[in-house]
């Protein structure tokens, strides 16, 4: 490589010349494991499938008795993956993480990365340069969860974190996948708490990932009243209790007169509304459980921010709406703190890496 940029544009093979694109939007990139000097390689132990990404590819390759051909997804996510050099799944255009070991680190990297360190990367796999060495063989396509071995790039502006020792470290990658959530959470809190307010706060999907993490989020940056909204019964009474919210709420977030009802009889409508589900459809029911000078955190990869923002119009909700970004500063240590200081939160995805490990089930009903 003669020439390298930070944003990662030298390893865009497809579109090329004048209509080359950043990695995020390139239809193939480059998996040469030859570094330039600002990048580093990456030994790879574990992809970690975003929810919606794995989602949309379980429901194609699910028959009609409701078996998962488990070889049919791994066959799939094979292909993108040879084909395109990263794992992004052409219809949501997501990705997920993934956790390995530091090989090589270029002599002009700034991520303070060594040999040796064990780390979680913290940019989407969907701009990840990535290859893949054993066929996914000992993936069974049943779980987001995909054992591999292969190498993985990173840019001079990607991010890493080195995995903590004292947890299992795909529980901190569990963490890390939706870290974004929780300190953006924190902030848009905050920012009312800092006006004097105590703001109420609905999680779509609250006993997910994201959102069991949004609602501890909310509870310690100084919300008033938390709703937590889930599909079923069976996460509803993962969260009585557990002290993360005041209302469970068992309603489809799809449903927007049936959400809506269900929100203002636990009190609704709320100030701020995040949204952690990974099914379509949820944008507007959102805007309808938030008070009019409120906030929607849209923090689901399934989201059309096409259809948010047409239907605040066609709505006169009077909201500001927020994309929510997997990255703010000092995100990955504030989830991990979460996860270290709050025993339901620990519990909860405790339960669910036990589940994925089984393949059973636990808090994955349409919840991030």
């Amino acid at each position: 490589m003669t020439t390298h940029s930070p944003f990662g544009v030298h390893r865009v093979l497809e579109p090329s010349g004048e209509a080359v694109t950043l990695p995020q939007s390139a239809r193939r990139l480059d998996v040469s494991p030859v570094l330039a000097p600002d990048e580093v390689r990456i030994d790879v132990e574990i992809l970690n499938l975003d929810a919606a990404s794995y989602r949309q590819l379980r429901e194609k390759h699910t028959g009609p008795t409701g078996h998962v051909h488990g070889h049919s997804v791994r066959s799939e996510v094979l292909e993108i993956i040879e084909d395109r050099g990263k794992m992004q799944n052409p219809v949501t255009g997501s990705g997920g993480m993934l956790i390995g070991t530091v090989a090589e680190v270029g002599p002009q990297s700034p991520l303070g990365l060594r040999v040796g360190d064990r780390v979680a990367t913290l940019v989407s796999l969907s701009l990840t340069p990535l290859a893949v060495h054993d066929h996914l063989e000992r993936w069974d396509g049943l779980s987001e969860r995909v054992p591999a071995s292969g190498h993985a790039i990173l840019f001079g502006r990607s991010v890493a974190a080195v995995l903590p020792t004292d947890l299992d470290p795909e529980l901190s990658l569990m963490v890390m996948d939706v870290c974004g959530a929780p300190a953006l959470v924190r902030r848009v809190v905050s920012g009312y708490v800092e006006r004097g307010l105590s703001p109420s706060v609905a999680v779509l999907g609250g006993a997910g990932k994201s959102g069991s993490l949004s609602l501890a989020a909310a509870r310690q940056a100084g919300a008033g009243r938390r709703v937590a909204v889930v599909p079923v019964e069976r996460e509803a009474a993962l969260l009585r209790g557990s002290g993360l919210a005041d209302e469970v709420v068992v309603a489809d977030a799809r449903a927007p007169l049936a959400l809506e009802s269900a929100v203002r009889e636990a009190g609704g409508p709320v100030d701020v509304t995040v949204v952690c589900v990974d099914v379509p459809g949820c944008e507007q029911p959102a805007l309808m459980i938030t008070a009019q000078g409120g906030t929607v955190v849209y923090f689901s990869m399934a989201t059309s921010f096409a259809a948010a923002a047409l239907g605040a119009e066609g709505l006169a909700a009077d909201v500001t709406m927020l994309v929510g970004n997997g990255y703010t500063p000092g995100h990955a240590d504030y989830a991990l703190e979460l996860l270290r200081g709050d025993p339901a939160v620990r519990d909860l995805f405790e339960q669910r890496l036990a589940a994925e490990r089984g393949h059973g089930s636990v808090a994955d009903g349409g919840a991030v």
